[in-house]
């Protein structure tokens, strides 16, 4: 009687024990799943917010949304500092020979304020952001058939005359996606694409942001910082805070301002041109500064010293790097 009362409370004791152990076994088998969902819900989560972003771009800089006019910041107060991000860009055209640069014309008196890029009629012109469409219009003296898409990056960028529109007001569109076809239309003598890039109304030169030879940035980020001033900024820290790419070029860059006074002029094409030619890289998967050094016919030693590095750094996948 002793022996089987002996068994019966071993046999009790065994399988109380065993009850939470079959519980963690179950909560080991549940985990897998909840990281699962929790992983769907954070892509649910960042989806929703892009989606967010582009419904109502750069809504904590703009005061409205108006689909009627281009210019509509006449009296908006500008910040006296703008970082903007330049990641995720897509040249709106594939062709690299810009025509006409940003600045005063002499031969007509007025200024240009942005870029013309030669193109062939019913070449694709493409979004160059992230963002959404503010305005799909027709302008027989100026712009022609034009297009603005406001960008979560704070800028608006201006398409003009194009020979059609592809894009709607109130559109979202991604980084790439055609918003319309090249053309001659509006006040125009020739096909080509006029391209602008504007923060809250102000002009800024588009060759600060885009480098239309190399179809790429000039920099990670550019700050803003008043009419005709900015900085580049173009390489990161391992926090991420941006750091300028280097002193000489942003301190070239700050200050250059459009003016009618022709040596002030000639300077400034001066620094623009020497600008123009330290040369940028985007880093691509796979690429070694060694890679990238006899791409470009320079060395790992003047790759590190353009972009104050190491040769012990590590590159990120869309790092800009400068040579010369």
């Amino acid at each position: 009687m002793i022996h089987i009362l002996r068994h019966t409370i071993a046999a009790f004791v065994l399988s109380a024990a065993s009850l939470p152990m079959m519980g963690q076994d179950m909560i080991a088998r549940q985990a897998p799943i909840d990281r699962k969902m929790r992983a769907v819900d954070s892509v649910e989560i960042q989806r929703l917010i892009q989606q967010e972003y582009l419904d109502n771009p750069a809504e904590d800089l703009y005061p409205s949304w108006e689909d009627d006019y281009i210019n509509m910041y006449g009296n908006v107060q500008l910040p006296s500092e703008y970082k903007i991000d330049l990641r995720g860009f897509c040249m709106p055209t594939t062709n690299r020979i810009v025509t006409s640069h940003y600045g005063y014309r002499p031969r007509f008196r007025r200024q240009h304020k942005g870029i013309d890029i030669n193109a062939y009629k019913g070449d694709t012109i493409r979004a160059a952001f992230d963002g959404k469409v503010r305005v799909v219009t027709f302008q027989r003296g100026g712009y022609g058939n034009v297009v603005v898409i406001r960008h979560p990056n704070g800028l608006e960028t201006i398409y003009g005359h194009l020979s059609k529109h592809l894009a709607q007001p109130d559109q979202t569109v991604k980084a790439g996606q055609p918003i319309g076809l090249a053309g001659s239309t509006g006040r125009s003598t020739g096909t080509h694409l006029h391209f602008e890039t504007r923060l809250l109304g102000e002009y800024i030169d588009p060759a600060k942001l885009f480098d239309f030879e190399h179809q790429d940035v000039t920099g990670d980020f550019y700050v803003f910082k008043g009419r005709g001033r900015g900085i580049l900024l173009g390489k990161h820290d391992v926090n991420g805070a941006s750091q300028t790419a280097e002193g000489d070029l942003a301190q070239a860059d700050e200050g250059v301002e459009v003016t009618y006074n022709s040596a002030e002029t000639a300077r400034n094409s001066r620094s623009q041109r020497a600008a123009r030619n330290s040369r940028i890289h985007k880093v691509r998967r796979g690429e070694t500064l060694g890679s990238i050094a006899r791409k470009h016919r320079t060395t790992v030693a003047k790759l590190c010293r353009a972009n104050g590095i190491s040769a012990k750094t590590t590159l990120r996948v869309g790092q800009i790097l400068k040579y010369s």
